[in-house]
């Protein structure tokens, strides 16, 4: 396994991915214009992408592709066509979200290396594990983590012979990655299909503290923390920002690399760090890292702010100064394009350009020379076995040729012709040998190594429901609503929350005084409250759980416990559900509310697996580790204390420009949340799709209640009940009860 330190780029685009190079980059990470996160990028063509790998490997830079967001059932047929193309490139890594990819790459495309996204949530040990067995090679870290907590992840990685990645400089998302909803709910763009409207980088109603921009963070720069990570044994310093730029990118990697190499050669670091502000930037925060998160970490301007610093460093005051500092900004940064525009103009990603000549001599071998229009590349051949000799009927012609010798070209080169000039008339070798020599040309160019064949990828069937007739399912968060469950047999979870009190059994005496109640885990376990989620488990022991967190998940698979994969795992195909099931022994799993039903209908179950969908619920738009009160109704505490999480419950709503609100939400034990004005009500799915699910699922928690109608719990339960159970009178009912909803995302998808 590899232990250097690593620099990696973004490659928006090929310009993008020239300046990376140049500036030393030790890897860059791009897409392509299909699968890809970061689809407002300009984004490579296949073509392009080889011929980004020639030029980044000439260099020694390494290229990882993107295919970074979850993938539709009707996709899996393009994805497979796409996979069967990388195969036979020369690319070093792709970069994964979608657990179905797993699996795929896993059984189909074994040469493949896979790496973790950071839209994968990652931030506990029983993640890395969950990773490690469904194949992942590297982990890219929740960027929220501070540095020791990368520190111990780091630590279990290589354990486990896995690496990590680290976002050490560009754009902080406010939100968990992976857990963001809020572009998906509020315009049907989801940042899980790398559509991200970046809601919260929008204009809102002036907030109580007077900010018009409160969700909006600084960007992320760990440039003086680079000791930190090193000691860390970080493997990968990642710079975000594949919609930014060439200019953007060669300077922040220049930096960055000089940065590094003055660490490695003196163990000191350049005191420095104005070039990175001369670039795009919200201003500048490394509070994740340090574990400090305080209210500096906003700006209230979520646009460039390169000019602004400026201007404060250099104390400018009157027009003429101000005008002065912003000229003098513009002349370095024509300066570094221009610096740029010299060391990338005689860069090329041009295909090689070869032709195909063919020699017959009688008595001799049939030779096939490929012979490059580039000087510099090097010209090689191959011969038959056996000599040619005259031929009867069968004699080779150059019509046989250039038929059998179709489709010997990758995309790498550009045929520019044959040249039969020197084929001798009426003279054979056997057929055979003209694939062997296809095989071989084949096999020279490409890199020397064996093309690998095309692999067809069966659609799976479709398993029978394990419980004949759907059956309802509730979540509860507090012991108060126990007599809600006296009125039905249905399943009933109950919701745990993201932060413990240290060695405090209440949870786990809440189960073991009702073992009816079906533990139901949280999306983001960090640290000691992963820690203390684990201790629920191994103290109640419970027949079955339903997880949103992978480590707990891999930790239910290591204790034989039943587990079903939550909501939040953003399950979108059946492949994803045959990864779970099949590496670790996943009883089920909830289908994502954030595909339709077109999307959804050809999802196939595995054998005993069952299906799940929440028809009822708030709708969670993000969640944060950052205080989403400081910049709202305010907080007299300058940072995020360690009983925050625990002693804290406030809630307000936020109102963008168009009048529309939303509840900001902190539960006791509970992360900052965001939920829609709407709650989530789709009674359609329930005829729909009652031949699909085994169990359809309500949430009666409360939580996202600042802008939540307090329907009567025992009366909803009955009512869904017999809708369920084909009583479709009890809609208007339904709708009524609960007069604020939407079903807005089963109708648009994904």
């Amino acid at each position: 396994m590899s232990r250097k330190l690593e620099l990696l780029a973004p490659g928006g685009d090929v310009e993008a991915i020239k300046a990376a190079i140049v500036a030393g980059a030790n890897a860059v990470y791009c897409g392509l214009d299909m699968f890809n996160a970061r689809n407002r990028a300009s984004n490579l063509s296949f073509d392009e992408l080889n011929g980004v790998l020639r030029l980044a490997h000439e260099y020694g830079c390494e290229v990882f592709l993107t295919l970074n967001v979850v993938i539709l059932e009707h996709e899996i047929k393009s994805l497979v066509k796409l996979l069967n193309q990388l195969v036979n490139t020369t690319l070093d890594g792709i970069i994964v979200q979608d657990l179905g990819v797993f699996n795929l790459i896993k059984k189909h495309f074994p040469t493949l290396d896979v790496h973790a996204s950071t839209q994968l949530t990652t931030h506990n040990e029983g993640q890395i594990h969950f990773l490690s067995k469904v194949g992942a090679s590297r982990v890219n870290l929740s960027r929220e983590l501070n540095i020791e907590e990368i520190k111990e992840m780091t630590a279990v990685a290589h354990e486990h012979d896995i690496l990590t990645e680290v976002f050490v400089h560009g754009s902080l998302c406010i939100a968990f990655s992976g857990q963001c909803y809020s572009s998906s709910v509020s315009v049907g763009n989801s940042g899980n299909r790398g559509r991200c409207s970046q809601a919260c980088r929008d204009e809102y109603e002036v907030t109580n503290v007077g900010t018009k921009y409160p969700l909006n963070l600084k960007d992320n720069s760990a440039y003086f923390d680079l000791p930190e990570l090193v000691d860390a044994k970080v493997d990968s310093l990642k710079i975000e920002g594949r919609i930014k730029g060439a200019h953007y990118v060669y300077t922040v990697v220049e930096n960055w690399r000089k940065n590094i190499n003055k660490f490695v050669e003196t163990g000191e670091l350049y005191e420095d760090d104005s070039n990175l502000h001369k670039v795009f930037n919200r201003g500048l925060t490394n509070k994740f890292l340090k574990g400090n998160l305080t209210k500096d970490m906003f700006i209230d301007n979520p646009r460039d702010n390169s000019v602004n610093y400026a201007v404060d460093q250099s104390n400018a005051i009157d027009v003429v100064q101000i005008q002065e500092v912003k000229q003098e900004l513009y002349t370095d940064k024509n300066a570094i394009g221009a610096t740029l525009e010299e060391k990338i103009k005689s860069l090329s990603i041009d295909k090689i350009a070869v032709t195909i000549a063919f020699k017959a001599v009688l008595g001799e071998p049939l030779t096939v020379v490929i012979t490059p229009r580039d000087e510099v590349q090097d010209t090689f051949e191959v011969k038959s076995a056996s000599l040619l000799s005259e031929a009867g009927q069968k004699a080779i012609t150059s019509k046989e040729l250039e038929k059998r010798f179709k489709g010997v070209i990758n995309p790498n080169y550009e045929l520019l012709g044959y040249d039969f000039s020197e084929l001798g008339e009426n003279l054979a070798v056997p057929f055979r040998e003209l694939t062997e020599l296809k095989d071989q040309v084949a096999f020279l160019l490409n890199d020397s190594k064996d093309v690998i064949k095309y692999v067809e990828v069966e659609a799976l069937p479709q398993q029978p429901k394990v419980e004949e007739k759907a059956k309802l399912s509730m979540l509860i968060a507090d012991v108060a609503d126990l007599n809600v469950c006296d009125a039905t047999d249905a399943d009933i979870y109950f919701k745990l929350p993201e932060s413990f009190k240290k060695r405090d059994r209440k949870y786990i005496n809440i189960f073991l005084e009702n073992p009816r109640l079906i533990p139901w885990f949280p999306a983001v376990l960090i640290g000691k409250d992963y820690d203390e989620a684990v201790k629920v488990l191994e103290e109640v022991k419970p027949a079955r759980i339903v997880t949103n967190n992978t480590g707990i998940a891999y930790k239910a698979f290591e204790m034989g416990i039943e587990w079903v994969a939550g909501p939040f795992l953003n399950t979108t195909n059946s492949h994803a559900l045959v990864t779970m099931k099949e590496t670790l022994n996943c009883a089920g799993a909830f289908i994502s509310n954030e595909i339709n039903k077109g999307q959804m209908k050809h999802i196939r179950r595995p054998e005993n697996f069952k299906l799940a969908y929440s028809i009822y619920h708030p709708i969670l738009m993000m969640t944060s580790r950052q205080c989403f009160f400081q910049q709202t109704v305010g907080c007299n505490k300058p940072a995020i204390e360690a009983g925050c999480m625990l002693k804290c419950e406030k809630a307000t709503t936020i109102t963008n420009v168009k009048g529309i609100s939303f509840a900001v939400d902190k539960q006791k034990g509970g992360y900052p949340s965001i939920y829609n004005h709407e709650q989530f009500l789709n009674m359609d799915i329930v005829t729909d799709f009652s031949d699909l699910f085994d169990e359809f699922f309500i949430d009666l928690t409360n939580i996202g209640g600042g802008s939540k109608e307090q329907a009567d719990k025992v009366e909803l339960v009955k009512h869904f009940e017999k809708l369920i159970n084909g009583d479709m009178s009890v809609q208007d009912e339904l709708f009524t009860m609960v007069p604020i909803n939407t079903n807005d995302q089963y109708q648009q998808g994904l």
